[in-house]
């Protein structure tokens, strides 16, 4: 159950209580028959809404229901500590836990415990979770929870999941409806087909079931996005409703009603400078005659003195703090960093304008789903020489002019105006802009190898190694930079190491000398030695078809390691690995080998073109690897002359 997703919403992941289902009256032995590796299943999972029109409003009621049955001796251990979510915009009304033992004995839970949580990723988050421990959960027991809640907000109606971390025999999610409210609903994930959907008319309401039956475990892995991108889900809101003569009132109806429901955050701070405001953008900008260099002065400023913290409840979720009090305070969550470096780029004379968009954890597009659980982050973007350009200030070593990684692909709503908006997608940085050319010169002995490293970053990877020293310790400095410098085997021995920064974060380089034990193998007066110093992907072949989910990258690259080894006075090349490269529609690899005078030159490169690959590509991915992984065998060989 404790399973918080990375989205603005709560998704509330639990386990359904329905007594007398069919599902339920499954014995102990079919379950296990039918799932024999797992340790519990849930046997429900049933979350209902009621949603209905009082005092002339939209007034939401939520109901959860649980019911997990354990299968094994060991599923104590791993599934007893169970708990459940809840915030200002989702009010607990009631809850009740007990375990049904075999013998259908009822032990109450006697203990909850309710903490603040927080995620470094929060938009808005005054999350609280209360857990518990199911009494005596061994085979045979099943777990129940029931709980409730008043849903303060209709705008934020939380997305259903019907998939776990284990089986679900039974997932199901009924919201009645009065007919006094347009229901609209999307439903979204890889099983969608196997949504059931049922409508049926009351007297006053309209009720609206959607089921999954024997949703099976999902599993994780980590190099895979948010699983909004991959689970079953249903995403369900009110289009619009009736108020009190009669007249139908748009609520979330279009992407105008979102839009005046987001401006309405952001309409009241910033209507006036105050003078420390005004100093600091002055003593910036004085010596400044371009707005580009008076933009970028800014922005830099905001990153550097403007300490990003996730301090968020309630409605400070939605509302940005003024300008003035994030510039006294010098910290701030996004949107009082989007605050502030909005008014000091008005100060300036630079057009800016808040603007709500997703990160990259959310599949979501305001184009096609005009709701607020688009949006779990707010930039700054500017015009700038007839551009928008998209400024992060939660991201400190991101380059102005490039959008954090995390926001690439991604559309973003731009608050022109009180009445006007524009919907732009953030540009996918070119995979040339972020390279990583790493270069290693090797010399032999008898029993070691003695080399140099020069390992050059540009773009991401820069921004990405700017940060690690940021936040390195500095007591751990050698340690860290042994890993950053690792090649060959775990005999790696980093002698000493220096950094040279560019004039941006987007530009770095590394530079290290080495040893390397037993790495070389001399046999009589014979050489042999694998230049193959990285060994990529090893281990890494997708498990298709059985994976379903998709695989997610940070940005598009390219990266080159070249070896150059300096061939020993007196021997001579005599074999010579062969060049090969194979390249599909996913990726590919080159690798090629060359001799020049008495050095042996041995270069990888690799490509990638994609932010993310899905299940069509995982055959594509795999066959570039058994073109890879033979030539991570291939060994050179020099003898005397």
């Amino acid at each position: 159950m404790k399973n918080k997703q990375a989205l603005i919403f709560l998704y509330v992941f639990s386990w359904a209580f329905l007594l007398g289902s069919a599902s339920s009256a499954q014995s102990l032995d079919s379950i296990r028959k039918k799932f024999p590796d797992e340790k519990a299943v849930m046997l429900n999972k049933i979350l209902g809404y009621t949603i209905d029109v009082k005092d002339g409003r939209p007034h939401v009621e939520s109901d959860e229901s649980e019911q997990i049955e354990y299968l094994s001796s060991a599923s104590a251990a791993f599934l007893s500590d169970f708990g459940f979510y809840h915030s200002s915009f989702q009010k607990l009304v009631s809850y009740q836990a007990y375990t049904q033992t075999p013998n259908e004995k009822k032990i109450k839970v006697s203990e909850f415990k309710t903490n603040t949580t927080k995620e470094s990723f929060v938009f808005y988050d005054d999350f609280k979770e209360t857990s518990f421990n199911f009494p005596s959960a061994g085979p045979g027991a099943i777990g129940n929870l029931r709980v409730s809640w008043q849903n303060t907000d209709p705008h934020l109606l939380s997305p259903f999941y019907f998939s776990n971390y284990i089986p679900v025999l039974n997932s199901e999610l009924k919201v009645t409806c009065s007919k006094d409210i347009s229901l609209k609903y999307i439903i979204m994930g890889l099983d969608s087909s196997k949504v059931t959907v049922n409508i049926e008319n009351k007297r006053k309401y309209t009720i609206y079931t959607f089921q999954y039956k024997d949703c099976p475990a999902e599993k994780s892995y980590a190099d895979a996005p948010n699983s909004s991108w991959y689970s079953t889900h249903v995403i369900f809101y009110i289009e619009k409703y009736k108020d009190e003569n009669g007249a139908m009132v748009p609520f979330l109806s279009s992407l105008q009603d979102l839009y005046k429901l987001s401006y309405s955050y952001i309409k009241p701070i910033n209507s006036a400078i105050s003078p420390e405001l005004k100093n600091v953008v002055d003593s910036l900008t004085a010596n400044e005659a371009s707005m580009e260099a008076k933009a970028r002065k800014i922005y830099f400023w905001v990153q550097q003195h403007i300490k990003y913290v996730a301090f968020e409840e309630g409605m400070e979720g939605f509302v940005p703090r003024d300008a003035s009090v994030v510039c006294n305070r010098r910290f701030g969550d996004c949107k009082d960093m989007t605050s502030i470096l909005t008014m000091m780029m008005k100060v300036a004379g630079v057009p800016a304008y808040f603007t709500w968009i997703g990160s990259r954890s959310l599949p979501y597009k305001f184009s096609e789903v005009p709701l607020p659980l688009v949006s779990n982050h707010m930039i700054c973007t500017i015009m700038l020489n007839g551009d928008y350009i998209f400024l992060d200030g939660t991201d400190p070593t991101c380059v102005f002019g490039k959008p954090s990684y995390s926001i690439q692909d991604k559309e973003a709503m731009i608050a022109i105006n009180e009445n006007e908006y524009k919907i732009l997608k953030v540009p996918i940085i070119e995979k040339s802009n972020n390279r990583l050319i790493d270069t290693t010169w090797i010399g032999l002995t008898e029993k070691t190898i003695r080399g140099k490293i020069k390992k050059e970053l540009k773009g991401y990877f820069s921004m990405h190694e700017y940060g690690k020293l940021m936040y390195a310790d500095r007591k751990d400095a050698k340690d860290n930079m042994k890993e950053e410098f690792q090649r060959g085997s775990n005999k790696f021995q980093l002698d000493t190491f220096d950094v040279k920064k560019g004039a941006t974060t987007d530009d770095i380089t590394l530079y290290a000398d080495f040893t390397l034990l037993d790495f070389a193998k001399k046999i009589g007066s014979e050489y042999y030695l694998n230049l193959n110093l990285f060994k990529f992907y090893e281990h890494e072949e997708i498990d298709y078809p059985k994976r379903k989910m998709p695989i997610e990258y940070n940005f598009v690259s390219e990266r080159r390691y070249t070896t150059v080894l300096n061939i020993p006075q007196g021997y001579k090349v005599s074999y010579l690995p062969a060049s090969k490269s194979y390249h599909n529609k996913v990726w590919g690899f080159d690798i090629k080998y060359v001799q020049k005078g008495d050095q042996v030159i041995m270069t990888q490169e690799f490509d990638n073109d994609h932010l993310m690959i899905t299940k069509e590509d995982f055959e594509s991915w795999n066959k570039v690897l058994e073109n890879l992984f033979p030539l991570y065998k291939e060994t050179l060989s020099l003898s005397k002359n």
